[in-house]
């Protein structure tokens, strides 16, 4: 009987090797040698923030590379949809790239909008590939400070009181 050095991880890195092998051939066809000359085009989503200020819900769009023409951006029944296309570059021959990385084709993002969004008070601006959307809030759903006043007496009673 031979003695076998017992490895108690070989178990885990066989499983690990597995899994790896499993996933590569899963994305063989996409990302693998065989398809590394074509270029796919499939929907995509670029990233959106948004965030709110006193008057504005403010939401920017990161488009790099997307001419703002290829945008289009509709506000209707409180529903803001974006959509658009990122256009491949042929300048470049397709054969020439060694890695396509970059998602290109359409894309469509759509936002339920609160009812305190004013529709005709909506502006977007596309600057170093960021589309920045800011619509105003109506006047209503602004908040309101309420001045506080203070009576004579209710002076004359804090005064009294430190005393």
């Amino acid at each position: 009987m031979a003695i076998v050095r017992w490895e108690p991880f070989r178990e885990l890195f066989t499983a690990q090797d597995r899994f790896n092998r499993l996933l590569a051939d899963s994305f063989r066809g996409t990302f693998g040698p065989e398809n590394e000359q074509q270029v796919s085009t499939r929907m995509w989503a670029p990233p959106v923030d948004i965030y709110e200020t006193e008057h504005n819900l403010v939401m920017k769009v990161e488009l790099p590379g997307i001419d703002p023409k290829d945008v289009e951006v509709q506000l209707e029944n409180n529903t803001l949809r974006i959509r658009g296309e990122r256009k491949f570059e042929k300048e470049v021959k397709e054969e020439n790239f060694h890695r396509v990385e970059r998602s290109y084709g359409s894309f469509e993002r759509s936002f339920t909008l609160p009812s305190t969004i004013d529709p005709n008070h909506a502006q977007a601006e596309y600057k170093d590939g960021v589309l920045s959307l800011t619509l105003a809030k109506r006047e209503e759903a602004k908040p309101k400070t309420i001045k506080i006043e203070v009576s004579e007496s209710g002076r004359g009673q804090a005064v009294a009181a430190k005393k």
